[in-house]
């Protein structure tokens, strides 16, 4: 069992239950998913740019990324329709829950002048915060990066609202800035 699944298991799930002592077990917040996806604009122009980021996210995600396609072709950006333009990772279970720990305690220190991220979400209980470096990762071997690029990390919960899963990400110890 990874070291966050256990924290959740013993001691979060507990203080949710103090929380909201109205709240039987399966009511509680949980972490369903992690969404890691990158938007590729220069894609469109070299094919190569599409495989180093595809190795990049592979690396730092521990899966294959999949492609994600045009729905529409839009002449003003010269885009065809499924047309590849950018990846994304699932990520759940066991290596959810080991990404999450190395974004907190790995990730997040190393984002240069980062003071935390904006408690910010979908209304629903998704919370998305952006990077604009994929440096930042210590999978990634610098030598190897021709180009940075800036990626989407969305961590999906069973939180009704924003409110409550930021609340539940704060226990995990996920850095929000503070008012």
């Amino acid at each position: 069992m990874s070291r966050y699944k256990k924290k959740y298991v013993e001691e979060i799930i507990s203080q949710l239950k103090k929380n909201h002592p109205n709240l039987n077990v399966m009511q509680l917040p949980k972490l369903k998913k992690i969404v890691i996806s990158l938007g590729l604009n220069e894609a469109v122009k070299d094919k190569s740019a599409m495989q180093s980021h595809s190795k990049e996210l592979a690396l730092l995600s521990g899966q294959k990324p999949v492609f994600t396609k045009a729905k529409k072709a839009i002449s003003n950006f010269k885009l065809r329709k499924d047309q590849p333009i950018g990846l994304k990772v699932t990520l759940r279970g066991k290596r959810m829950y080991d990404f999450l720990d190395r974004f907190i305690n790995i990730v997040c220190p190393r984002i240069r002048d980062f003071r935390g991220f904006k408690p910010k979400g979908d209304k629903k209980g998704c919370i998305s915060v952006g990077l604009s470096d994929q440096q930042v990762y210590p999978e990634i071997n610098l030598d190897e990066v021709v180009r940075t690029q800036g990626m989407n990390v969305t961590f999906v919960t069973t939180a009704k609202n924003d409110e409550k899963s930021v609340e539940f990400l704060k226990m995990f110890g996920f850095p929000f800035k503070t008012k």
